[in-house]
């Protein structure tokens, strides 16, 4: 993308005729870059600004900023990524450099996203397209020295293998492909009937409290039946989330997809509270609820001390069932555990089970997560899922889109119990053998 060079100039010296076609190019590739950046930008924000810049003129690089902010900027979390943008692209004189050293971590394959601005690595990606540039290669010249050269030709992934690749194998091109599908998921929440009734014309059951009202006025004569259903409510969603050592890219993966549920919720009436827990229990719901997923994910990462650390998840399901139990799982919310169900807090024996069966009967439902169902070859030989796995009403894997996009689908199937049968038929037939080996002996 072309970065026209814009001469800060007098307002007297502003010459509307000879500059507007450059002033105009210039802001429509300025507003692209904001646009990829994730503002919502369009064409009456470019002629808002350019009928600004004409009128009020600009002696300063602040000003220009300013009025520009002031044309573009509708929402706070957009405020960080349009000074990046904008320090980028007008008159940046180190503007390819920074660009290609924020992006060398990702075309390394290396996993430092925590560690680089989330704003500044938006703004670059917006200006580059959503590509990063090619790292050199060394080739050998004619007289022995050394040329690099870049190679230009590069390639995409397919979506059908995209979708099939477990995250943890993902490069970093690959789990950026991965994000903006992962951002257009939704999870498939059904309404369910409460215990309160509405009126409706012609329904299920005979409202006879609202007939014998209507048959007073006609001296006592039943005219027609008053009818009534029950009322559909939305039920709350819960999220419970391990963020271990272990589970430290599906964590993060999972917590992007999250985000997207809890910006693209279905109805109004879902509220959806997110926790993660690894050593401790931390509350991320109002972090979630920001609309730019870096900043999210960041604030989330801030917020928990204990990121790819150790797991507790005995002591944070007995505090979360304690202290927040009643206040999010009220009117049968259905609850996701995410956990490969490695407990290494060395609790007291049958802890975990006890906290797992509590939870199960505070949800309408309880689905756990575990990605190390992703192999086929996966037994219940660790403890914490020997207790855990009697506890849930669907166990399933969410390794890769399409494990995540499956789970969309069946969340909100009571019928659906994703691999637990198969799993507790194995569980039965090792305590089987187990038992009757000691009975042996």
């Amino acid at each position: 993308m072309s970065n026209p060079a814009v001469e800060m100039t007098r307002p007297t010296d502003f010459d509307v005729e000879r500059e507007a076609g450059i002033l105009v190019h210039n802001m429509v590739h300025f507003s692209q870059a904001l646009r990829r950046g994730g503002l919502p930008v369009g064409p009456s924000q470019v002629l808002g600004s350019v009928r600004a810049i004409s009128v009020a003129g600009f002696s300063s690089r602040d000003d220009f900023f300013w009025i520009l902010r002031s044309c573009f900027v509708a929402k706070r979390e957009h405020r960080e990524i349009f000074a990046q943008i904008f320090r980028l692209y007008w008159r940046d004189p180190r503007f390819l450099e920074r660009m290609m050293a924020a992006l060398t971590p990702m075309t390394r394959g290396v996993q430092q996203e925590r560690l680089a601005e989330a704003a500044a690595r938006r703004a670059s990606e917006a200006l580059l397209n959503q590509q990063a540039p090619p790292m050199p290669t060394a080739t050998r010249g004619s007289e022995d020295e050394l040329e690099i050269g870049i190679d230009a030709s590069g390639t995409t992934t397919s979506l059908e293998r995209l979708q099939q690749i477990d995250f943890e194998q993902m490069s970093s091109e690959e789990m950026a492909e991965a994000d903006q599908v992962i951002a257009n998921l939704k999870l498939d929440i059904s309404p369910i009937p409460s215990r309160r009734k509405q009126r409706v014309v012609q329904g299920q059951s005979p409202d006879w409290r609202q007939t014998m009202r209507r048959a007073v006025s006609s001296y006592g004569e039943v005219r027609q039946l008053a009818w009534r259903d029950p009322k559909w409510r939305w039920p709350n969603l819960v999220v419970l989330c391990d963020i271990s050592g272990s589970m430290a890219v599906y964590s993060r993966t999972l917590l992007r997809f999250l985000h997207a549920v809890t910006n693209r919720k279905l109805h109004d009436s879902i509220h959806i509270h997110a926790f993660t827990f690894g050593t401790r229990l931390t509350n991320i719901s109002r972090h979630l609820a920001n609309s730019d997923a870096d900043v999210a994910l960041k604030a989330v990462g801030m917020e928990s001390p204990d990121w790819e650390g150790g797991t507790r998840i005995g002591e944070c399901l007995r505090e979360f069932n304690v202290t927040w139990s009643r206040r999010v799982m009220s009117q049968g919310a259905i609850t996701l555990l995410i956990s490969d169900g490695l407990d290494g807090g060395g609790c007291s024996k049958g802890l975990l089970a006890r906290e797992m069966s509590r939870l199960r009967l505070s949800s309408r439902r309880l689905v756990w997560i575990n990605p190390l169902l992703r192999w086929s070859g996966f037994l219940p030989k660790a403890r914490g899922v020997q207790e855990m796995l009697p506890n849930v009403d669907c166990f399933r894997s969410a390794h890769n889109i399409v494990s995540l996009r499956e789970l969309g689908l069946v969340l909100n199937q009571l019928s659906d119990s994703g691999e637990k049968q198969r799993l507790m038929a194995l569980l039965y037939d090792d305590h089987r053998s187990s038992s009757l080996a000691k009975k042996d002996v």
